[in-house]
């Protein structure tokens, strides 16, 4: 153990399509052997001997920065989610598919008192990827926003952007209406219905766009506001087709968003905590973990699958 690493005992981890992205090496960074599993809840077994400010036993989570430099104008700024040289959890490094798992104690993030140990691993990735654009774009309570899918990111923004207060709208299929205004939506489109969508010109401060699929991107810029943003936080690996003149007219902007520093991460789980947003999961032992792959696979998932101990 070096002398500035944690080592977790792993007590629940949760699955994520990242997780099966790098398995199946879809983003070119994969090495094998791989284990995959960066939404690790655990509690500490040791400590590095320069580490300081945790205990063994304290209950911590692991989410995708396993370590950063320190020493870049990103790291300085509170932004080492951004740091060129971090080290990924499950990039080159062994993640939390494993009884235990090691780290940069400055990426090892302490949970709040009393907060659900099962629920929270899916906060650590889904959680903060749909958390930290409201944070990074500075969206307002009075803000109007659109999220697009209802699936394992799309149903944590609603809960978050329910409590932060904003207007929302989920565009979803048909069978998920009902679902997401539960959830938290004050509206729910039914995103293949063309009257519907007609409806909405210029509507939106911000569209949270959480899927992975191909869509018409001009469609759904025509329903920003001037000076609207659409975030891309699901990664579709298809080329964006978009006509430049509809960013200019409007000054309408296109950004992504991943992960956040680990200062964002730790604000978002006393929130979540405060405000009692909780993943819907579907719990399995760890020794049933491909079957919870396949099952992710599929997309027959009601939310996040969560492995346990």
């Amino acid at each position: 153990l070096a002398a500035d690493e944690v080592e977790i005992n792993v007590l629940y981890c949760g699955i994520c399509h990242s997780d099966i992205s790098m398995i199946d090496n879809d983003w070119e960074l994969s090495s094998y052997p791989l284990v995959a599993g960066h939404e690790v809840v655990g509690e500490i077994a040791q400590l590095g001997s320069s580490v300081n400010g945790f205990t063994v036993g304290q209950k911590v989570g692991l989410g995708w920065l396993s370590d950063f430099c320190e020493q870049c104008d990103e790291c300085h700024t509170g932004d080492e989610n951004l740091c060129a040289d971090l080290t990924g959890t499950i990039v080159g490094h062994h993640g939390g598919f494993a009884d235990k798992v090691r780290a940069n104690a400055n990426s090892v993030i302490a949970l709040p008192e009393g907060i659900d140990l099962k629920t929270a691993g899916p906060l650590l990735c889904g959680g903060i990827t749909v958390f930290n654009p409201l944070v990074q774009f500075g969206i307002k309570p009075t803000d109007k926003v659109a999220v697009i899918g209802i699936g394992g990111l799309g149903h944590m923004a609603l809960q978050f952007l329910n409590a932060w207060g904003c207007e929302i709208t989920a565009f979803t299929s048909e069978s998920k209406k009902q679902e997401a205004l539960d959830m938290g939506a004050h509206y729910a489109i039914n995103s293949r219905d063309e009257a519907e969508l007609s409806s909405l010109s210029g509507k939106f401060d911000l569209i949270l766009s959480t899927v992975n699929v191909k869509l018409d991107w001009n469609l759904y810029l025509s329903k920003l506001k001037p000076r609207g943003r659409l975030v891309f936080v699901g990664a579709t690996l298809d080329p964006l087709d978009v006509m430049v003149p509809n960013l200019i007219e409007g000054q309408k902007t296109i950004s992504g968003s991943d992960t956040g520093s680990i200062n964002t991460i730790s604000r978002m789980l006393k929130f979540a905590q405060q405000h009692n947003i909780q993943p819907i999961i579907e719990v399995l032992p760890f020794d049933k973990i491909n079957d919870g792959i396949t099952k992710l696979r599929s997309g027959n998932v009601r939310y996040r699958v969560v492995l346990e101990k």
